[in-house]
Order: C-alpha cells, then structure tokens, then sequence
C-alpha cells in the first residue's frame, strides 16, 4: 500500500483509457502523455497498461510500506526520497516507510510515477483510469491508501538512465492531419491556421485545450458527429479547442484539424502561455 499523505494539484490513477466503450458516450481517458507513461512502466520492466500516478503541475507526498521500485518520467518536479533529489527517467528502489515528495516544476507539466506491478485500483470497464461519473473518484486525495503489490520479480538497480528526446518538452510543433471540415474553411483560414504561433490559454485541462487567439469564422455548426482526442474543433465564435484524453465522443463544431497521436502526448506537456503552431505531418 502506498499511502497519500498530500495529493498535489491534480493527481490520478490512469492506464492506456478504455476502448470500445465510445458508443455509450464513455470518453477514452487514460494517460495525457502516452510517451512518459510508457518510458516509466518500461524501466520497470512493467506491461505497458499497467496503471501508474499522473501528476499535474505540483506533485503529491507518498509513503510507502514495503520495499519496492518505482520510476519517475515526463514533467520534472524535482522529485525527492526522503528530502534527496533523485534521478528521473531511471529505476529507484524504495524501502518500508520511505517518503517520495516533489519540489518545483522546472520543465514540462505533468509527470509519470510508475511502481513495480502497477498500481491497483478498482477497475472500470477493464480500466483503471480515474474519471468522473465512471470510478468512485476521479483524483487522488489526502489520506487515500493506494493499492499495490509485492514485486513480482527483482529488478536490477540500474545506474543508467533511458536517453529521452527533449524535443518532446521543448518544441512548438504540434503535427496535424486535416479534420472532417478543413475544406470548409476559405483559403485565408487556412493559411492562419498553418502560419499562427496560438498560446494555450488558462483554459485547459484533462479535457480539452483551449487556445487564445481567434480565427475568423463564419462556419455553421455541424450535425452533432463523432470527434477523438486530437480534433481541433473551431467555435462560432473563433475559438480553437484541442480535444484531450477525456473529452466527450460527439461534438458540433467544425473539426478543422486533427493532431496524430504524438503530438497529443507533446500537447499535454503545455500549460498556460505556452506557444504552439501547426504543422502538417508527414
């Protein structure tokens, strides 16, 4: 058991999301970054659904009571073991009665703690990912005692750290696929949509980004029609919103683009006044 002595900003318990439930209205969840998520279950020599901690932006106090691995990927917080720094993207064995806290944000905006044999809490339409409506909770809170288990097998401790692409972090490029109703936009609008540098505005969260600056449009609403995570939907009144990981599986705007599956995960690691611009993937 691992028990949560503060949950941070935004903690929750998520796998890969669920399939085959979108034609119930059931949205897919699952980890925002599937590129972090994977590298830290991989370390661990985990499966690559097994459920681990997404933290957002501030990261949580966990005590541990038993000896066990862990791995920390994606977003630096400054993780700590007991008020030492350790080391990110690499495998850290923790012993009974060890604290694992987090400091300042340096980079990025949400980060992965993977455990040895993955988290287990209630599962959900054969997932563990936290949602609203879908689990008894949608976050972690103070206090919770997080289910875990014995190590399966022993994991080397290893001093070398996996080599991760820092362009997942740092670039502006978000690869795009035209959406459903690109063509309906005039030259003009299309040629914003590729030439604007966009910010991602305050409002943003696990279920879409909305981006700051607006794009001119007189573009009817659409018949109500499926979207994934990655449509960028354009509003009546010019707003462009980046559908998530939890967002809903019918819409009405205009799906003008569509982000391939990389850049959701790059999209993810973005917060309040970051810059993005579009491009076309290859």
């Amino acid at each position: 058991m691992v028990k949560v002595i503060t949950s941070g900003f935004f903690s929750t318990i998520q796998d890969l999301g669920r399939i085959n439930n979108q034609e119930y209205g059931v949205p897919y969840s699952g980890v925002m970054d599937r590129y972090s998520a994977k590298l830290a279950n991989a370390l661990l020599g985990n499966d690559m659904n097994d459920a681990l901690l997404e933290i957002t932006m501030t990261g949580p106090t966990l005590q541990f009571n038993l000896d066990t691995y862990i791995s920390i990927t994606g977003a630096d917080i400054s993780p700590m073991l007991n008020n030492n720094s350790i080391k990110q993207n690499h495998v850290t064995k923790v012993s009974i009665g060890d604290i694992v806290s987090f400091g300042k944000l340096k980079s990025g905006f949400r980060a992965y703690l993977a455990i040895s044999g993955g988290f287990k809490t209630e599962k959900t339409m054969h997932s563990r990912s936290m949602y609203n409506g879908i689990t008894n909770e949608f976050k972690i809170n103070n206090g919770d005692a997080l289910p875990i288990e014995n190590p399966s097998m022993v994991i080397a401790e290893i001093n070398a750290t996996i080599k991760v692409n820092t362009k997942h972090f740092t670039s502006k490029i978000i690869e795009v696929y035209k959406g459903p109703e690109f063509e309906l936009l005039t030259e003009k609008q299309q040629e914003q949509l590729l030439s604007t540098e966009f910010s991602i505005s305050k409002d943003n969260s696990r279920m879409a980004y909305q981006l700051a600056e607006i794009l001119e449009n007189d573009l009817k609403p659409i018949i109500t029609s499926l979207v994934l995570p990655g449509a960028v939907q354009l509003t009546p009144s010019g707003n462009l919103i980046v559908l998530m990981r939890d967002c809903q599986t019918t819409g009405g705007y205009p799906r003008v683009l569509q982000l391939r599956e990389a850049s959701i995960d790059v999209l993810s690691q973005k917060f309040t006044g970051d810059k993005i611009h579009f491009e076309w993937t290859e």
